[in-house]
């Protein structure tokens, strides 16, 4: 599969991954609101995603992929294989204890993420039992990253990028079916996620099952094997997991201001995690098994090719999804979430703080790819030290900027400290020379910059000439007049960058089909050993 083709299924199932996801958020909206009940459910599902991103994706994904890709390359199916099987154990050793020990110290893990809530305490009380019934998810969602990163290696996307769809369809289930049943929403949704953890267990070892992998139970023993994957998980958990600790910090401080802050900020991250998970997981995932391979063979010349591509799909995506959000965010905001329990005053505050948040996205988007050029060369170390000052960075900022600007001032301190990010990470690849990109993205890099601006300033004329449509009582109506909005930003800057040389449409639709060498030439993407 090509690099681009990679990018795209994995993209494309990500998609329908967040549209599924915004109908959740939707339900969610209107029957919960951004009240005490919905304030304790995000909280709750926070927590054990959280560890999911920075242990079982994070970590265990930036380091279980290239080990498992270069056994691969160098020894085989079967070795691959048993060292999957090897990690499968140790993970489940490791999770299940520990997913124990969480529940029962729930009430003082609550004190550490929400402090806030602590001054109520039917909120407080209501947020520990959420989290007790999400908490198990880790477990479960861990095993479908290792099953994931098997299905990654194996230039096999679609499987793990469809998993998400799973859980998004089950919490819509349980928010419809709820009410029917006498059961609180809340509650219901809590114990939804689990359950969607379950079934995305049941598809993963379905699609390994098809790929020709079928994981025993081992007893769990800590090999030479193991010992490098550790070394590596360490360190991966913070540089893969950046934008977690920023968004775990988010709810902590959120927590401190007043009832509804930790919703607003919920309600604009989810509209922000679209591009990053379209376009920044996308890239992300498919550049690192490629890259773990070429840098396992020292092919540094294609490293070097599909970096530059990386980033070049970063910002000819990235971009004009900011600028969206940006200018956009308050009719996007109204039509998607405005009606039931969530009003207008929720909206605006929810677009203030997307706008806050859009100001990073092409940084999150950039960094996913720097990441994955020093993970293939199973370099965990640099990232995480960048990691910790981003970290730090994020805290100081927000802590400065919430007494002026409230839960807007937390949005925008993740969005700065992103830039702080890449830059930091491209001084690390500079010292090393290994930030060495060619002429084609220099060339086009500040041309997708300017059809991006044209395209904002589209967006606000757009805005005004739409807006009797975009507040119509008709959802239709409202619905239909934000696609017009969005399909014509969209279409103004695909002409922008196509005339400006930003993107040629022969090169679009050449990637889609074979993925082209620094040469010209076509270049596939090396394909594990059967």
């Amino acid at each position: 599969m090509s690099f681009a083709r990679a990018i795209a299924t994995v993209g494309g199932l990500t998609l329908l991954s967040r549209l599924a996801g915004f109908a959740r958020d939707i339900l969610t909206a209107a029957v919960l609101g951004a009240g005490p009940v919905a304030d304790a459910f995000f909280v709750a599902l926070k927590l054990p995603n959280l560890f999911r991103r920075l242990f079982a994706e994070g970590a265990f994904g930036v380091a279980f992929v290239p080990l498992f890709a270069a056994e691969l390359q160098t020894r085989g199916h079967a070795a691959a294989v048993r060292f999957a099987e090897e990690a499968l154990a140790m993970l489940l050793a490791l999770l299940l204890p520990f997913t124990l020990a969480a529940i029962v110290a729930m009430p003082w893990l609550m004190h550490g993420l929400a402090p806030g809530f602590s001054d109520e305490p039917a909120k407080f009380a209501l947020a520990v039992d959420m989290a007790r019934l999400t908490f198990p998810y880790l477990a479960l969602i861990s095993l479908v990253a290792l099953l994931g990163g098997v299905l990654n290696a194996l230039d096999r996307f679609g499987p793990f990028a469809a998993a998400p769809i799973a859980f998004n369809l089950t919490l819509v289930a349980a928010l419809l079916v709820a009410p029917r049943l006498g059961l609180e929403p809340g509650r219901a949704m809590a114990a939804a996620v689990t359950l969607s953890g379950v079934v995305q267990v049941g598809w993963m070892a379905w699609a390994c099952r098809n790929a020709g992998v079928v994981l025993r139970l081992r007893r769990p023993r800590l090999t030479e094997g193991m010992r490098r994957l550790f070394r590596l998980v360490g360190p991966g958990a913070l540089g893969a997991g950046v934008m977690q600790i920023n968004l775990f910090l988010n709810i902590v401080l959120a927590s401190l201001l007043p009832s509804g802050s930790v919703s607003f900020l919920y309600y604009a991250d989810r509209l922000n995690q679209m591009p990053l998970g379209v376009i920044g997981i996308a890239i992300g995932t498919a550049l690192l098994p490629v890259l773990a391979r070429f840098a396992a063979a020292g092919d540094e010349r294609m490293v070097r090719h599909y970096l530059s591509r990386a980033l070049e799909f970063s910002l000819l995506l990235g971009l004009p999804a900011a600028v969206a959000l940006g200018v956009a965010g308050e009719p996007i905001v109204g039509v998607l979430f405005q009606r039931g329990a969530f009003g207008p005053a929720e909206a605006h505050a929810t677009a203030l703080a997307l706008a806050a948040y859009a100001i990073g996205i092409p940084a999150y988007v950039i960094v996913k790819s720097l990441n994955a050029a020093f993970f293939a060369r199973h370099d965990t170390v640099t990232p995480v030290r960048v990691a910790v000052i981003v970290t730090v960075a994020t805290a100081v900022l927000a802590l400065a900027l919430m007494p002026v600007l409230g839960h807007v001032g937390i949005a925008l301190s993740t969005g700065l400290t992103a830039w702080l990010d890449v830059g930091l990470l491209v001084a690390a690849m500079r010292r090393r020379g290994l930030f060495d990109l060619d002429d084609r993205l220099k060339q086009r890099a500040p041309r997708i910059a300017a059809a991006a601006i044209g395209m904002g300033v589209a967006l606000l004329l757009g805005d005004r000439l739409l807006a009797a449509w975009l507040e119509a009582p008709s959802t239709v109506v409202r619905f239909a007049a934000l696609a017009l909005l969005v399909a014509g930003g969209g279409a103004v800057f695909g002409a922008l960058a196509v005339a400006a040389g930003g993107a040629r449409l022969g090169d679009l639709k050449a990637m889609l089909t074979k993925a082209t060498s620094p040469a010209g030439g076509a270049e596939p993407v090396a394909s594990p050993p059967p």
